[in-house]
């Protein structure tokens, strides 16, 4: 209080020689553009006490050495088509008699802000050496700076008038029909965009984008286009490979990475600040949320239906508390990501019915067909509920390895052992029920190991194929098959085969990988050993 009464006080005490000051500067500054042929109203202001006392605070210095205490707005009579050029025309002539601060040009004509304020700004120095801030506008631009958007209509008749707010009114149509939040979520975020400081990026085209302050790269990404921002798999700014998460400064050049197989993941939520990103991520999560829900339902559905059972309200809070789930829909979910299988489900049946778990037993192991029982085999594989040693073949569909969750099929030639997750487990399990007989690894060891393929891709950084072989081959003491890796625009995909003991060991691999700098994913291949 005592700062603003003493603030208060001294702009009082100026206040009559400011006024007298400002009115003399303004008159010769209107006459000066009327000489010129630029019809004009000045319109005087003094700075805010709140403004004033935050230069004060910004800048370290006294209320005496603020140096532009006085303003005033130039409100220029053109029409939209000629607007610009009068303003920079009006630009040039009161420059070319006052000296102007570089420092000071805030250029919101040629970028208007993102809630579509349009002002040029510039500090001059007047007469008896004080700043003076101008504000240079047209009428529109005044009266939407002061009425909002609506006051746009006014000059509907000059259609050219209405690209910019087509465009910004299509921002926000655009937000709106797109956004997953609730409306409230949806107008928090739109405000903080609104009033936020911006920044200016450019693509490599050359083409300048207005972001928010503090948008990152993703952001940069839907910014452009949605189908780009859904693919970004990185980005480059200036030449250089930076992470999604990189916060855009103005000025920067940003090239943007994209693959065909990148999907959004969990963690971009946490990356982006625009209202467009944001909306756009939540959609794509929920709804391949939902399409894991349905899947995962269907199946067990028909799961339970070959097992004489359903999925009714009872059986389903049954496997809820088997699986110490929450609710329906994460039971769902789990079946339809693969995070549970039909080994799981099997278990719990047994676990709810021995008499039940006896009749799948039946249906697992055909009749009729001959089975050789062996005492030894390289790869330890028991089937049926007996735990039986049969004899068997790894299928080449899905490459299973010592840790996977498998099943047998019978085939006229003998077992062919399945991931239970392979791509063809649901076609055999749902038409060949008859056919699928239960397998398990045995403990012990596991003989001569197992081929397996690793799929990775990322930026393309210096020495990545070094440090690749070397962790594999030297400090995990891994075998190396093979390794195939393909680059293009400092993007990277590529395969690695090698030989493992189990799936732990592949799986320590795999998140070995990923702590590489550079490396963004990697995945099992299944389709190959």
């Amino acid at each position: 209080p005592e700062t603003y009464e003493e603030l208060d006080r001294k702009l009082s005490e100026a206040e009559e020689d400011d006024a007298i000051y400002l009115e003399r500067f303004s008159q010769s500054i209107e006459s000066l553009l009327e000489s010129e042929g630029l019809q004009n109203e000045v319109k005087r202001r003094n700075k805010g006490i709140f403004s004033i006392r935050r230069k004060m605070i910004n800048q370290g210095v006294t209320f005496e050495e603020v140096y532009d205490k006085y303003a005033i707005r130039i409100i220029l009579d053109t029409n939209s088509k000629r607007e610009k050029a009068d303003i920079w025309r009006a630009y040039s002539i009161i420059t070319g008699v006052f000296r102007p601060n570089p420092r000071r040009l805030r250029d919101w004509v040629t970028v208007p802000k993102a809630n579509g304020y349009e002002s040029l700004h510039i500090t001059v120095m007047g007469p008896e050496g004080h700043w003076i801030e101008v504000q240079i506008r047209s009428q529109r631009m005044d009266e939407e700076a002061e009425k909002g958007y609506a006051a746009h209509w006014r000059y509907k008749e000059d259609n050219s008038g209405n690209a910019a707010l087509d465009e910004w009114v299509n921002r926000i149509r655009d937000a709106i029909e797109n956004q997953g939040d609730s409306a409230v979520e949806f107008v928090d975020q739109f405000k903080l965009q609104l009033f936020n400081e911006e920044v200016f990026a450019f693509t490599p085209q050359g083409k300048m984008l207005t972001l928010p302050k503090h948008s990152t790269a993703l952001d940069f990404a839907f910014d452009i286009h949605t189908d780009i921002g859904m693919s970004t798999l990185g980005a480059k700014v200036n030449g250089k490979l930076v992470p999604l998460n990189y916060e855009i400064q103005s000025g920067d050049q940003v090239q943007i990475l994209t693959s065909d197989a990148q999907r959004p993941q969990m963690a971009w939520e946490d990356w982006v600040v625009t209202p467009k990103a944001k909306s756009k991520i939540k959609q794509y999560l929920r709804d391949h949320q939902r399409d894991a829900q349905d899947r995962g339902k269907r199946m067990l559905q028909r799961a339970l239906l070959k097992a004489k059972s359903e999925l009714n309200q009872s059986t389903t809070q049954k496997m809820l508390n088997y699986f110490s789930l929450r609710n329906p829909k994460e039971l769902y979910e789990r079946f339809g990501t693969g995070q549970f299988g039909s080994e799981h489900l099997r278990e719990f049946i047994q676990e709810e019915s021995g008499g039940f778990y006896q009749y799948l037993r039946r249906r697992f192991r055909p009749k009729g067909t001959t089975l050789k029982e062996v005492s030894d085999t390289s790869r330890r594989i028991v089937f049926g509920p007996d735990q039986v040693i049969l004899e068997h073949n790894l299928a080449k569909c899905c490459h299973p390895i010592q840790g996977d969750s498998i099943f047998g099929f019978v085939e006229n030639d003998g077992i062919n052992v399945h991931r239970t997750d392979c791509r063809h487990a649901v076609h055999l399990q749902g038409r060949f029920a008859e056919k699928v007989i239960i397998a398990r690894w045995a403990s012990g060891e596991v003989g001569q190991g197992f081929n397996a393929t690793l799929r990775f891709s990322g930026m393309d950084t210096s020495g990545l194929i070094l440090k690749v072989t070397s962790l594999i081959s030297r400090e995990l003491n891994i075998d190396i098959r093979s390794l195939h890796i393909d680059s293009s625009e400092g993007v990277f995909q590529g395969t690695i085969a090698v030989h493992v003991t189990d799936r732990s060991q592949l799986s320590n691999l795999a998140n070995h990988l990923k702590a590489i700098k550079g490396i963004d994913r990697v995945e099992r291949e299944f389709t190959k050993a």
